[in-house]
């Protein structure tokens, strides 16, 4: 009995200090992210308290863009090729299953990490570009990226929400257009990488904390909000958001999607993507609300 006390007691201290990890890797995304220059200006009057939050793998980018970088990075001689066959064969796992592993997904993102342990945030970033040039900027889904300008155009903000390091996922941000990106946020001492994470990957809960810290630091309503993802791990992030949306789903995903009546958009099947209604995604009284606030707004 004794025994059985303490194995319940260890297994509630981890859970506990898994949600302090993930909460604040979610609350260090969202301060990363709010430190980055905002684009232009939406073509439609800004809508204040409403955004959409986009996941990168498979819903925005075909396959994972953790194995993308980490090609460029073997490229660039950062690891030698039987570190890369590790990602190779999660990357396997990923287009044929379509499912997440959080282990491998958690050993291999913190092994990425690692590798640039000693190198200057400056350097990695414009690695970063040079990657997203070679390897990336074919990888997105025209579907998905149409539904998020469809949100641009109605005045709202778009947020990547990712496992990937912020600084990559910026520059997918910003070169998709979109207002930023919230992402896995790497510990750096006097602008150089130690290899350590603040707190844990992004990933899972951690999305969660990360969109409800940014939604309070922006002044958004969640309840306006929609989140669109691939994967049943990001089940908790699509639930915070008024709107939630299956792209390219996992079979968990889709299961749950047709449970709780959310949408479902596949783009997997070659066909083009169906036409959207605003208001199906966007939510009533978006568009009516991004002319009321239009007005209002102030450039932070």
């Amino acid at each position: 009995m004794e025994a059985v006390c303490v194995s319940a007691w260890r297994g509630k201290d981890k859970s506990q200090e898994l949600e302090r990890l993930a909460t604040l890797a979610g609350e260090a995304s969202a301060q990363a992210a709010t430190t980055v220059a905002e684009p232009p200006a939406p073509p439609a009057p800004p809508d204040l308290t409403a955004a959409a939050f986009f996941d990168v793998d498979n819903t925005m980018m075909m396959g994972a863009s953790i194995f993308h970088f980490a090609r460029g990075l073997a490229a660039r001689k950062f690891f030698t090729s039987a570190d890369l066959a590790g990602f190779v064969w999660q990357q396997v796992k990923f287009r044929i299953g379509g499912r997440e592993n959080k282990a491998d997904i958690k050993s291999h993102r913190e092994r990425a990490l690692s590798f640039v342990a000693g190198r200057t945030v400056e350097e990695l970033t414009t690695i970063s570009e040079e990657i997203y040039d070679e390897l990336m900027a074919d990888k997105i889904w025209s579907g998905t990226r149409a539904l998020a300008q469809m949100h641009l155009d109605a005045g709202q903000r778009v947020w990547l929400v990712t496992a990937t390091p912020i600084e990559l996922a910026s520059i997918i941000s910003r070169r998709l257009g979109l207002t930023g990106a919230l992402g896995t946020v790497a510990e750096t001492e006097d602008g150089v990488y130690t290899g350590r994470l603040v707190g844990d990957m992004l990933h899972g809960r951690a999305k969660a904390h990360a969109v409800r810290a940014l939604a309070a630091r922006e002044g958004l309503n969640l309840k306006r909000c929609a989140a669109y993802s691939d994967s049943q791990n990001d089940v908790p992030m699509l639930s915070v958001v008024g709107t939630a949306v299956a792209v390219n789903p996992d079979s968990g995903l889709r299961d749950v999607a047709r449970a709780r009546g959310w949408e479902i958009r596949d783009f997997r099947t070659g066909r083009k993507a169906a036409r959207i209604g605003v208001p199906s995604v966007l939510g009533a009284g978006a568009l009516a609300g991004a002319v009321a606030a239009g007005i209002a707004y102030r450039r932070r």
